[in-house]
């Protein structure tokens, strides 16, 4: 029988079991140039990680015919062709409850000119405890939170009792379209 409630010393130590790993996998994330219209590598990754992890994994092209008429759409005069959003699904044997959606961006800001970095900011370096590079902060890290949090859960034992959607959608610095999409 399950405990009504997951002592907060399991749950801290099960967070610190995995953070290395959470580490190495956003480096590895931060890696990867995912500007407006190059998210697709950094997608494929994402989505590599959800099916490693036993997710059910959904990657498709943002339509914007699909969104075009909803409300917070944004006009946009550059193609989608290659904007996927990645989600992946936990899916309990006996869903209760209510289920969670745990949204997180992929696409970066421009770097600018290269020559006003200190360092590539697409090579991740950790400095007093703080990781630098180009998405680590905004938004890759929360991407990388939200797997390894039910990562640490799972590693207890325990999974939600209702469905959670992870995910990792394009288009966030520019619009907000990716998260729309997501939604329908």
């Amino acid at each position: 029988m399950m405990p009504e409630r997951i002592a907060d010393e399991a749950i801290l130590s099960a967070v610190d079991d995995g953070f290395a790993r959470q580490v190495a996998f956003l480096q590895d994330l931060v890696r990867f140039p995912s500007q407006r219209s190059e998210e697709h590598p950094a997608q494929s990754f994402m989505a590599a990680a959800y099916e490693a992890d036993g997710y059910a994994v959904d990657m498709w092209r943002v339509d914007v015919d699909v969104i075009r008429d909803l409300p917070g759409f944004s006009p946009v005069a550059v193609s989608y062709d290659d904007a996927f959003n990645v989600v992946a699904t936990h899916t309990p044997r006996n869903a209760t409850g209510r289920s969670l959606i745990l949204n997180g961006h992929i696409d970066v800001v421009p770097t600018g000119p290269l020559d006003r970095w200190v360092r590539d900011p697409y090579d991740p370096a950790i400095e007093d405890g703080w990781m630098h590079g180009r998405g680590a902060g905004d938004m890759k890290a929360g991407l990388s939170a939200c797997l390894y949090a039910l990562s640490a859960l799972r590693s207890l034992g325990y999974q939600p009792a209702a469905n959670v959607y992870l995910q990792s959608v394009v288009e966030e610095e520019c619009t907000g379209n990716g998260a729309l999409a997501c939604l329908q």
